[in-house]
């Protein structure tokens, strides 16, 4: 997309798997992206992947939690680049007991687990919106990508702590959205994706053996998924590079599943 040449997008939790295949999306639209994680050695490492690949990339150290390293994110990368015209919220997770095991019940509950993830995916997506929106605001123009989940939607058992978090962020989104279009005009947009169900470091235990078989949780899953199967990182960016181009001006507060039908199918 030549919309995207030159245009400067933020990734929290670029360093990941997810994020990372985001940012990498983007730039090989000609997007410049700031890599921004709290980790430095797995941000540069995105970096310098995007870099040798062609693309313009920026590491950028700082907690989606906190307001200063933020602050100071926002400063660089409007002084090298100049705007920040896309900002995808994809730093977010989950919490061994903010879970409920099999064996267990609701009220093995770890409640400083819940909240810890409550601030990481849901605080985590509205603080970054408050500082790199601000340089939007200021611009009147800019593309807010949020990261929801299948558990948003409806209840998928264990997660109760992300699912609260992600519906959080459903809800969010579409709160932005409205406020920003009759604040600071049309050319503001604030939409999110609910990715399905994608292989990476924190729930590979959960969807497959050690021997890349499936599990029961991911028989489950996959039978519930029309297209039989797990979805591709890769898979996620051709809906972000639309969202966060003008090939999508007039779409605001929404979220799109990238699912593989999962959100749709009955199970009969």
């Amino acid at each position: 997309m030549n919309q995207l040449k030159n245009k400067v997008a933020i990734i929290t939790g670029g360093n990941g798997v997810l994020g990372g295949a985001i940012a990498k999306g983007l730039a090989q639209c000609g997007a410049k992206v700031g890599i921004l994680g709290r980790t430095e050695e797995t941000v540069q490492q995105v970096v310098k992947e995007i870099q040798k690949n062609g693309g313009q990339a920026m590491v950028l150290v700082a907690d989606v939690l906190d307001k200063n390293t933020l602050e100071n994110a926002k400063t660089t990368v409007v002084k090298n680049w100049g705007t920040i015209d896309i900002l995808v919220n994809a730093a977010g997770g989950n919490r061994k007991g903010a879970t409920i095991a099999p064996e267990d019940t609701f009220f093995d509950l770890s409640l400083d687990d819940f909240d810890k993830v409550n601030d990481l995916n849901f605080k985590g997506t509205v603080l970054p919106s408050f500082v790199f929106g601000k340089q939007m605001a200021a611009q009147k123009s800019g593309s807010i990508i949020n990261i929801s989940s299948m558990a948003a939607q409806q209840a998928i058992t264990r997660v109760v702590g992300y699912a609260a978090s992600k519906a959080a962020v459903d809800n969010f989104t579409k709160w932005l959205a409205v406020e920003m279009a009759l604040k600071y005009g049309d050319e503001i947009r604030v939409n999110a994706i609910a990715p399905g169900f994608f292989v990476g470091e924190q729930n590979r235990a959960l969807l497959l053996n050690l021997d890349g078989s499936l599990t029961q949780r991911g028989n489950t899953i996959v039978a519930q998924t029309p297209m039989k199967r797990f979805g591709k990182p890769e898979e996620l960016q051709g809906v972000v590079n639309w969202l966060a181009s003008a090939g999508a001006s007039f779409v605001t507060g929404v979220v799109i599943p990238i699912d593989g039908g999962f959100s749709a199918f009955s199970g009969v």
